[in-house]
């Protein structure tokens, strides 16, 4: 490419490349968000220069201002894409030096317009939607390729479809994890659910199942979203992790009647330290943890449960006198936060919160204040599932070793089969008893 040509172009020429390789497409996706985010950067950079100068590159006649362009410097700025290297523009014989309103002269870290970049560019928008964004930041000199744009969320929007229809009923799940967040999609309207459903295999694989959006986290808006995922083909999972929503509790024991429940302990010990005074929060917050936190000899089950139920007396006798709402919140619903401790001990820190999610939640939410409002259900939904697909391919699984899987194909038993562990019936029949005469 001739050397005269702007590093924005070279960065759309690179974009354009991208799609021409026999690669999977997430590989492709990664590298445009890459590559979309140092064009956004690049692009920004060069029309403050123009801005600044009051006049393009190469411009001729009047000058708005004194000075020129004197090429460029490279310099390297970190955003959640990776690190993305830049052409700063350099200039010389100005009367007034130059600073980037959006680099400065020291800043090596910028989330905003790469976050539009992930959550417009790469992550579901229309490209009217993505130029809307951009101009409303960078102005209207921040183009970008129709045709790329276009490509780009045609193929988000197919495997995003492809995705949320197929089936469930080759994935044999143990857990079950439900979780919702907000997230502004509607013109005029507040923060809206969607929810989301992932789940760890009889194999302890990690599987991100089923993401879908709710005007509501009602019962009945919780209750659709699981029968979607039976009647994919999900078949009863062992265990199913939710916050405490009721909502979801509700959808829960209607749909799932069968399967047990646990509640999260990262939600219930902030509705704890919530009722207490800031003085007191860090000793209720760890005594909280020592009712779950059992020791090792403790076995999984009965005496795991009676262990921890023994703990929660103690911590209802050293606080109850203070702080009986605290105390209320793990005594009132203790059968739902110790389900967990029926389950193989090396699960247990894996499966007594939803906390996983829940920051992948986090990341989502913070990718898209940037823009603020997203242009409706179907992007937010593209957005989102992006982010937790990309995601759940970091999330870890459980050891499934001999005695865990033991453990939990007799827990399976026991919930689902119980009357197959029972004694057959035996055909003994007392004799018969001679008629009196």
């Amino acid at each position: 490419m001739p050397s005269r040509v702007s590093p924005t172009d070279r960065i759309r020429a690179d974009i354009d490349a991208v799609f021409t390789q026999d690669r999977d497409l997430a590989e492709v996706l990664e590298d445009v968000a890459r590559l979309g985010a140092r064009l956004i950067l690049q692009t920004a950079l060069e029309a403050e220069v123009t801005e600044f100068l009051g006049r393009d590159r190469y411009a001729r006649g009047r000058r708005a201002r004194a000075g020129s362009r004197n090429g460029y410097a490279s310099t390297t700025v970190k955003t959640t894409a990776g690190p993305v290297e830049l052409a700063r523009p350099k200039l010389r014989g100005t009367d007034t030096a130059f600073a980037s309103r959006l680099l400065g002269k020291t800043v090596t870290r910028t989330n905003a317009l790469e976050s539009l970049v992930i959550a417009g560019y790469v992550r579901g928008l229309s490209t009217r939607d993505v130029e809307a964004s951009l101009a409303d930041a960078l102005g209207p000199e921040a183009t970008l390729s129709k045709s790329t744009v276009s490509r780009v969320c045609t193929a988000i929007r197919d495997e995003f479809d492809t995705w949320r229809r197929r089936d469930l009923s080759d994935v044999e799940l143990e857990y079950l994890y439900l979780d919702g967040s907000h997230f502004r999609y509607h013109d005029g309207a507040r923060a809206e659910p969607v929810l989301a459903a992932w789940g760890i295999t009889t194999t302890g694989a990690p599987v991100f199942l089923a993401l879908d959006a709710a005007s509501s986290e009602s019962h009945d808006a919780c209750v659709e979203f699981l029968r979607g995922l039976v009647a994919r083909g999900l078949r009863p999972p062992l265990l199913v992790i939710t916050d405490g929503a009721p909502g979801l509790i509700g959808a829960v024991d209607r749909v799932s009647g069968d399967s047990l429940r646990q509640r999260c302990l990262i939600h219930r010990v902030r509705n704890v330290t919530g009722k207490v005074s800031e003085v007191d929060r860090d000793d209720v917050k760890a005594d909280f943890w020592k009712i779950f936190d059992l020791p090792e000899h403790v076995e999984p089950g009965d005496a795991a449960v009676a262990e921890a139920r023994r703990r929660a007396e103690l911590f209802a006798g050293t606080w109850q006198p203070k702080y009986p709402g605290a105390v209320a919140c793990v005594i009132d619903d203790l059968g739902s936060l110790t389900t967990f401790l029926r389950f193989p001990r090396e699960h247990w820190r894996r499966i007594r919160h939803t906390n996983l999610i829940e920051r992948t939640f986090g990341e989502s939410r913070r990718r898209v204040k940037v823009i603020g409002r997203l242009p409706g259900e179907r992007s937010c939904l593209s957005l989102v599932w992006a982010v937790l697909d990309r995601a759940s391919r970091g999330w870890r699984g459980v050891d499934m070793n001999p005695a865990n899987v033991r453990l939990l194909q007799q827990l399976r038993a026991d919930l689902f089969h119980p009357h197959d562990a029972r004694p057959e019936p035996t055909n003994d029949l007392p004799e018969t008893v001679p008629a009196v005469a």
